[in-house]
């Protein structure tokens, strides 16, 4: 064969594989039609239809891509949009996020009739059920009591009587309405529907397994809607179902006669499913705004292992057994649920670009299947027994995500109705990245990682801020590491750790880094890592206002950080943790809290003053460190670089890059909000309660949310059982023991340590019943008062 056949021969081929591999376009228009064939001049009107014809295509040829191009407009679908493992190469493209809308609503055409002076009601058709009414764009608002208030703190507007007999007795119906709460520790939110009245005038309520460390309702946040007689005043609404009326109190700026009205029908609109045997590949949605779901808080919640949270395993943008697929330069608002997940098996999942805002739970979530966790356990006081645990590393099958991506998005106002939500959770995964984010104005956290299964996160360059608004004892970034390890009786774990001192790595095999990140959390931490978390390397990274808490775990690095107005909370640390806290700038002393260990080294930091540095040094450690003003260059202007002259250079740090935090996208990064600068304060003003004695025992009372968080409290009450005294009467038959936490005596609450001694004085008898945290765990004992 010639030179020139072998030419002639490998051009055809080289033209026929170019022809072959060169994307099929398929166009969707509002204008198009059912009959079209989808090509530019002849675009379908659907996405439904667009999909059907991409199904037909890839039944003929599987190896070119497809691009659906979603032309300017709105589109309302009747179903999810369902992309299973044959249409692997899929692109779905908008034009513009700000001129193609995907919407779970459907559009009413309401014959309004006057129903009182203020209110309007019209007809809808049978059995259409929803629980979102938007008005020309603007999502209204379903009845509710108390009514909402944007600065009304939680939901908007919270009362301790929203189902106060009372309140109910004026309610002629309340079937179907839904009662809100805080858990107790407002560690997130209860939802429940009300279901019938009870004899005695209360409400009968199923529901409330949205969290994973039940309580009680909180009984002061709390808030109720759907209910007719609550409709009283202008933006609420209510739908009777029974005889398919929808009421309205119009807003001032609403024309009735010309309002364009939609309401949420889908609680999801994308769905990408396959299997770890067949995953769906190569899928691209980009460029899109999607809107108007349904919220999701009564659908079935499953527990993510040992951690505080249960999910819905479901969203509006849903991944599960996928590969290479990229959610791109979209808006995502008004939703009602969590708004991206992969769930299960996913690989190189890129979420980029994305404005996620004005949703009612998590923005992006990635959740593995616990069938992938060895021995799991799934409630904070559940335990595998060691004999009958599987101890080998890792992860026991690929039923996980891994090396995903979540960069440059803007997320905010997510967790509207939700309240145990985050802007990014972590849960059941391996090498997660999270970077050039800004996540703010969120009820919880705004980066959650539940557990140490399998770690290798990289969470770098975020700006992440104004957090834990709606909850408690939680951090602008939260995690636990309750893993195979993890005993919820502390005892038992300090021997099952010095036993086996490398246990923690069985889960957390890869370390995870903390990097070049701002913090700010003006209600909890700016960095928490809670129970058992373990397996980190935290640098170069600003907190603003709340300092790092490291919680019992191991092999946590922290160095080369700047805390501002804060310091390091070492709280109950094992005596063998390991824990490296060095080349940090701190504005306070160590505010530690039973630690049976000061760590592997504590060193070379810099400390505001003498004091503050003095009181590690008693344990031996930061004999290396300074003390003085760190002489940042422009705090004003959120600048916490070091002068070149500065004391902290001389103990080894180094500054780092102040302007490169949060999203950086241009679009986004115009209209994405900083943190508040904060005010320098003075670290000598700070004072704390004093130690006092009590039956020979050391007690305090609880005055601060580090001591809150340590003990497992609901709230910043209680008193301290510092230290014990063996013959002491208090201490004999099995009565109070160290770190216990006093609430209650004699059937009264006890706040701090003067209700205490009140109460004493009050007992007449020899014995007193308490009510104690131990462990995090509430207990009832009777002991001697003499």
């Amino acid at each position: 064969m010639t030179r020139v056949s072998i030419l002639l021969i490998t051009l055809v081929v080289f033209f026929s594989c170019a022809a072959q591999s060169k994307s099929i376009e398929i166009y969707v228009s509002q204008q198009g039609s059912t009959s079209s064939n989808g090509s530019k001049e002849k675009p379908f009107a659907s996405i439904k239809d667009a999909i059907a014809k991409a199904t037909q295509l890839r039944a003929n040829n599987t190896q070119s891509g497809i691009v659906i191009h979603v032309l300017p407009g709105e589109y309302h679908l009747s179903e999810a949009v369902k992309i299973p493992a044959s249409l692997s190469g899929l692109t779905i493209k908008g034009t513009d996020a700000s001129e193609v809308r995907i919407k779970g609503s459907v559009v009413l055409n309401p014959k309004w009739k006057k129903f009182n002076e203020w209110m309007y009601v019209t007809s809808v058709p049978k059995n259409l059920n929803f629980d979102q009414l938007v008005i020309n764009g603007t999502p209204q608002i379903l009845a509710r009591y108390p009514n909402y208030n944007e600065d009304g703190h939680y939901w908007q507007g919270f009362a301790a009587d929203a189902i106060s007999k009372e309140r109910i007795a004026t309610w002629k119906n309340p079937k179907g309405a839904y009662f809100h709460a805080l858990h107790s520790g407002r560690w997130g939110g209860f939802h429940f529907e009300i279901t019938g009245v009870n004899v005695d005038g209360t409400v009968i309520l199923e529901g409330g397994h949205q969290n994973n460390r039940g309580s009680k309702p909180h009984e002061e946040y709390r808030m109720v809607e759907n209910v007719f007689e609550e409709l009283d005043s202008p933006g609420e609404w209510f739908l009777d179902k029974e005889n398919s009326k929808l009421y309205y109190w119009p807003t001032e700026n609403v024309q009735l006669n010309t309002a364009k009205v939609e309401v949420a029908v889908l609680k999801d609109l994308i769905q990408v499913v396959g299997t770890l045997e067949n995953p769906v590949k190569n899928i691209t949605i980009s460029n899109i705004t999607f809107e108007h779901t349904q919220r999701t808080f009564m659908e079935e919640f499953e527990p993510l292992l040992r951690s505080d949270w249960n999910i819905y395993r479901g969203s509006v943008v849903f991944f599960e057994g996928t590969e290479n697929c990229k959610v791109i330069d979209n808006e995502f608002t008004n939703l009602g649920g969590n708004v991206i997940m992969a769930s299960k098996y996913n690989k190189g999942l890129e979420i980029i670009g994305n404005h996620i805002h004005e949703c009612g739970a998590s923005a992006v979530s990635f959740v593995g299947d616990p069938s992938a966790v060895r021995s799991p356990s799934f409630n904070y006081g559940k335990f595998v027994p060691l004999a009958e645990m599987d101890t080998l590393p890792g992860p026991k099958n690929e039923l996980y995500p891994r090396e995903c991506l979540v960069k440059d998005n803007l997320i905010h106002r997510i967790g509207r109705t939700e309240k145990q939500t985050a802007g990014v959770q972590i849960s059941m995964a391996m090498d997660i990245t999270v970077s050039h984010n800004s996540i703010y104005d969120v009820p919880r956290a705004g980066i959650n990682i539940g557990d140490g299964t399998w770690g290798g996160h990289i969470l770098e360059f975020n700006d992440v801020f104004n957090t834990v608004l709606e909850t408690s004892d939680h951090g602008s970034f939260n995690s636990w590491g309750r893993d195979r390890f993890w005993h919820p009786k502390r005892d038992e774990m300090n021997k099952l750790t010095t036993e086996i001192p490398d246990m923690y790595k069985w889960d957390a095999i890869k370390t995870t880094i903390i990097r070049n990140n701002r913090f700010r959390c003006d209600h909890g931490w700016d960095v928490d890592l809670d129970d058992g978390s373990s397996n980190y390397h935290i640098y170069n990274n600003l907190m603003l206002n709340s300092g790092l808490k490291l919680r019992e775990g191991f092999n946590r690095v922290a160095e080369n950080n700047i805390m501002v107005n804060n310091s390091l909370h070492p709280h109950v640390w094992f005596a063998n943790s390991e824990d490296v806290f060095k080349h940090n700038i701190v504005a306070d002393t160590y505010q530690d809290v039973g630690l049976l260990g000061w760590g592997k080294e504590l060193d070379y930091n810099l400390f505001p003053n003498e004091v503050s540095m003095m009181k590690p040094q008693i344990y031996d450690r930061d004999t290396h460190s300074v003390y003085g003003d760190p002489m940042f260059k422009d705090p004003a202007n959120l600048d916490f670089s070091v002068a070149e002259n500065s004391p902290a250079l001389k103990i080894g740090f180094k500054n780092f890059p102040m302007n490169q935090f949060g999203v950086q996208k241009p679009e986004l990064k115009k209209i994405a909000k900083t943190p508040e600068v904060p005010v320098i304060k003075d670290p000598s003003e700070k004072k704390s309660s004093p130690e006092v004695a009590w039956l020979r025992n050391n007690i305090k009372s609880v005055d601060s949310e580090q001591e809150q968080s340590a003990y497992g409290l609901n709230s910043a009450e209680g008193v301290i059982i510092l230290r014990t005294w063996a013959p002491s009467p208090a201490v004999q038959n099995n009565g109070i023991k160290k770190g216990d936490v006093i609430l209650q005596a004699d059937g009264k609450k006890v706040k701090n340590v003067q209700d205490f001694f009140k109460i004493n004085v009050e007992n007449k008898t020899d014995k007193m019943d308490l009510v104690i945290m131990r462990n995090q765990s509430e207990q009832k004992i009777t002991i001697n008062t003499k």
